[in-house]
């Protein structure tokens, strides 16, 4: 464990404020500039200056609707409305960078494979090998609405279809275009050798493809995959397609039970231990005592909008607090929504949470594992997690932006340099060199994108 790095995700989104419901009105914060190209440009640059992995951007393509059935508090106290699209972020944050990795979110639900990897194929030319993918289903009712579906299709469902989407995405990323395909030889008039360019034929339950990729291979091909699955199909599909998987832990154990359990469920899929990287969603706030960390993090909670965070959290599990006793218990139950927000309450082994409690602590970081202290004691928690509890690194998010991240490479992470826990220069050119290690540009051949690959002759 001697040599092992922290890695850190940035955890942002297109809109004000995104995970601390009412922080867009401290004065330190400055989401509501979101709408500019100026805001993403100074902090791609600042998280590189922090040697952070990536910006990794979160998104929803419908409103949080379920409180109170209706989308006004969402409306009222910025509850990711507005929510801007993340994509079109990336080139302009690219051009002001050289390293830093780029991972939107984009749904498997209501995009079609052969358009998507056609999208992220061109993101990692421009970037260079900088490209990763956070593959979701989508969960509010609200977007199969507005998208297309007569409702939100079931788990199940979504996670087949995702499985199905991913399996032809691997074949136009993977197979359509074979290394050496793109010659540019003048002397023969040729840019491409069309014997190493193949169709895609691929006829499923929920697409159909017949035709070659659209762009030529990509420095990474494969970009880098991100998922967040927490249910048990949300997490063998993880085990199956994700190179890292986003989570959230309420303890050190419970982060331990995760990490073992993944590890456990990639064997099952043919990979390897060790091939998914786990990081837990964290909130630092970091002070020149204990005491005065303490007393920033009262002052954050007297910014939050109740309402709010009770219009986040009744989307994020699906249960409508509008009509709940706050004094009731958090059950363990299963949604079709996201069930680690409903299971960081309803399993937590150390405690029982009334929904009164599970808002409290939901207000500030979207009910992340705060890492609270002075920088001394706050890089503590992260060595632990991540060397006792198999962290490979954390996705950061903020109370405000872009302060908590600025304070975090100021204090804390030149303290896990000292410590030899984080690098003090990138080991690659590619997200992928810098998740896994220089030369590891490509998906590793115990993946399913690689193992199951078929080149036609």
């Amino acid at each position: 464990m001697a040599n092992k790095k922290i890695h850190f995700n940035a955890f942002v989104q297109n809109s004000p404020s995104p995970y601390s419901s009412g922080l867009w009105k401290h004065e330190k914060d400055h989401g509501t500039k979101h709408n500019r190209l100026d805001f993403w440009i100074n902090l791609a640059q600042t998280l590189e200056k922090g040697k952070f992995d990536s910006v990794f951007i979160a998104d929803v393509l419908g409103t949080y609707n379920t409180y109170n059935n209706s989308f006004d508090t969402s409306a009222k106290y910025a509850v990711q409305l507005p929510s801007h699209e993340p994509t079109v972020l990336v080139s302009a944050m690219a051009a002001a960078t050289k390293h830093i990795g780029f991972v939107p979110t984009i749904s498997t639900t209501y995009s079609q494979p052969y358009s998507l990897t056609r999208q992220l194929s061109t993101l990692d030319h421009l970037t260079q090998g900088r490209i990763g993918w956070n593959v979701v289903t989508s969960y509010l009712k609200s977007e199969a609405v507005n998208l297309g579906l007569p409702e939100r299709l079931s788990k199940d469902e979504r996670y087949n279809r995702a499985d199905e989407f991913l399996e032809v995405a691997y074949k136009l990323w993977e197979e359509s275009w074979e290394d050496g395909a793109v010659v540019q030889d003048a002397a023969t008039d040729t840019y491409a050798n069309p014997q190493k360019v193949h169709t895609v034929k691929f006829h499923g339950q929920y697409f159909d493809i017949d035709g070659p990729h659209l762009v030529e291979p990509s420095v990474q091909r494969t970009p880098v995959l991100f998922q967040a699955g927490a249910s048990t199909k949300g997490k063998h599909f993880a085990a199956k397609h994700a190179e890292a998987v986003f989570s959230k832990h309420n303890s050190l154990e419970d982060l331990k039970r995760f990490v073992a359990e993944m590890e456990e469920k990639a064997e099952i899929y043919g990979r390897e231990r060790g091939d998914i990287r786990v990081f837990p969603m964290v909130l630092p706030i970091v002070g020149k005592t204990e005491a005065e960390a303490y007393e920033k993090l009262k002052m954050l909670e007297s910014y939050v909008s109740h309402e709010g965070v009770a219009t986040l959290l009744s989307g994020h599990t699906g249960i409508d607090l509008s009509h709940i006793d706050p004094d009731d218990y958090v059950e363990d139950i299963q949604t079709d929504a996201i069930q680690v927000d409903l299971d960081y309450y309803a399993k937590d082994t150390t405690r029982k949470w009334t929904f009164k409690e599970a808002l409290k602590h939901h207000c500030i970081g979207n009910g992340a594992a705060i890492f609270i202290g002075t920088k001394e004691q706050v890089a503590d928690q992260f060595e632990t997690w991540a060397i006792e509890g198999g962290a490979a690194g954390f996705n950061i998010t903020q109370a405000y932006n872009p302060g908590t991240f600025e304070e975090l490479i100021d204090e804390v992470i030149p303290i896990l340099q000292e410590r030899g826990l984080y690098r003090t220069e990138y080991e690659g050119t590619t997200l992928r060199e810098n998740l896994y290690g220089k030369g590891q540009q490509h998906i590793k051949y115990s993946h399913p994108a690689q193992r199951n690959k078929k080149i036609p002759n």
